[in-house]
C-alpha cells in the first residue's frame, strides 16, 4: 500500500522529473524535513488529491 504525506504540482513533465531526480537524490534526513515543512502532523494525504 502507498502513502502519500508530501506532493508537488508541476505543469511541466520536464520540470516535474528533474525535481523529482533531485529529491531521489537527497539524504533521509533533508526528505524528512521537506515534508516536515509542507505537513507538520505527516498525515496521510491520499483522499485529498
Amino acid at each position: 500500500m502507498f502513502f502519500l504525506d508530501f506532493f508537488e504540482h508541476y505543469q511541466d513533465i520536464d520540470i516535474a522529473t528533474n525535481r523529482e531526480k533531485q529529491i531521489k537524490g537527497w539524504t533521509r534526513k533533508k526528505k524528512d524535513d521537506l515534508i516536515s515543512e509542507f505537513n507538520r502532523s505527516w498525515r496521510f494525504l491520499n483522499d485529498e488529491v
